[in-house]
């Protein structure tokens, strides 16, 4: 891996900051300890932990560069004085579960489409000041986006300059919102980079989503409901490399361009769930086969060559990164307990509910 040693942007606006990838940003370029300032503005929703910034905030060197401001990035009087103070912003901000986008895909286009709205033109007031002398550059735009705006890649891997093909409201309006700020650049010459990354796991990664659901689960001895057949194949990118990757690009990324952060690590749902049963010592009997998602994509695949010719590359192992994480939810139920309890109980009995009533027990 390749880092630059002395920041170019020592102010940074990171939207969405006590979220999964977002945290882990924050922790991670804070333990550098090279100055940078950090402001985040989360809206700390279901998703939004503040828990999640509690190694940082226990240490007083990285807490004195540390700032929380809970806000909508949907509201432009609270982005307004955020972005006129920073010198980068990185939008981590975002609706991000497939299936609560297609229970309630409004609030998906609110903070994905129109929050990066809000940004994108607070940004352009920041620039424009620049033009005029009124501060000394213009801040940087970072948009992080996903690999499902790709759609579901049957053959191959998906180059940066394919065609976007998104199959579910959440990958729709993550594509809007990449696309607007790409319009940005090329309309007011914004300094806009996008990244597109891989399925992220990881410590501190919100129980609704596929390893953390099922890990806990195990843990309880409760049901782990497999969508379909379960051979739904999905590269798995390690947090802390892709939260690294982020950071890499801010640095180093040209103006205009998309970057795809691969994992490299191409797998099964089924292959990962035996896997994290045996490293659990949990029978195969708790997986469930169940009713598959509306519009499920098949399969995921990037093709990371041109970040890697900037300079990045990834150091988890699959292997490794996966029984790391699953012994960071074995070790650290007083993070996930209390976040499987409350709004979870209503969400989980809406969308599992009838499926598990329906469920047979999945093959091996």
């Amino acid at each position: 891996m390749t880092q630059t040693s002395t920041p170019r942007f020592r102010r940074l606006l990171v939207t969405g900051g006590a979220g999964f990838i977002g945290s882990c940003f924050v922790r991670d370029v804070l333990a550098r300890r090279d100055g940078t300032q950090i402001t985040i503005l989360d809206k700390l929703t279901y998703a939004g932990n503040r828990a999640n910034l509690a190694p940082a905030e226990a240490d007083p060197e990285q807490a004195a560069r540390l700032r929380l401001v809970i806000g909508d990035i949907a509201d432009p009087s609270v982005v307004g004085p955020l972005m006129a103070e920073a010198d980068a912003v990185v939008n981590f901000a975002a609706e991000s579960h497939v299936d609560r986008s297609i229970l309630d895909p409004e609030a998906f286009l609110r903070t994905d489409v129109l929050g990066v709205h809000v940004l994108l033109e607070a940004c352009r007031v920041e620039a424009e000041k620049a033009r005029t002398g009124k501060r000394s550059g213009a801040p940087r735009f970072l948009q992080v986006s996903t690999d499902e705006v790709y759609g579901s890649v049957e053959t191959g891997e998906s180059r940066e300059d394919d065609r976007l093909e998104p199959r579910s409201p959440y990958s729709s309006a993550k594509a809007g919102g990449e696309l607007l700020a790409r319009s940005y650049f090329v309309t007011y010459d914004l300094d806009v980079v996008i990244t597109r990354g891989s399925n992220t796991y990881g410590p501190y990664h919100h129980p609704e989503k596929l390893i953390p659901l099922f890990v806990t689960n195990a843990i309880d001895d409760e049901s782990l409901p497999l969508y379909g057949d379960g051979l739904q194949r999905r590269d798995w990118l390690y947090v802390a490399d892709h939260a690294g990757a982020i950071g890499f690009v801010l640095e180093n990324g040209a103006a205009g361009e998309t970057y795809n952060v691969s994992g490299a690590n191409e797998r099964t749902n089924r292959d990962v769930v035996a896997v994290l049963l045996e490293r659990l010592g949990k029978p195969w009997s708790l997986v469930r086969t169940v009713q598959d998602r509306p519009g499920h994509d098949r399969r995921y695949a990037m093709d990371g060559s041109k970040l890697r010719a900037l300079g990045w590359t990834n150091r988890m192992p699959f292997e490794e990164g996966l029984a790391a994480t699953i012994d960071w939810y074995r070790d650290n139920q007083e993070w996930w307990r209390p976040i499987k309890s409350g709004e979870w109980d209503a969400y989980y009995r809406r969308q599992y509910e009838t499926r598990l009533a329906g469920s047979t027990e999945a093959e091996r």
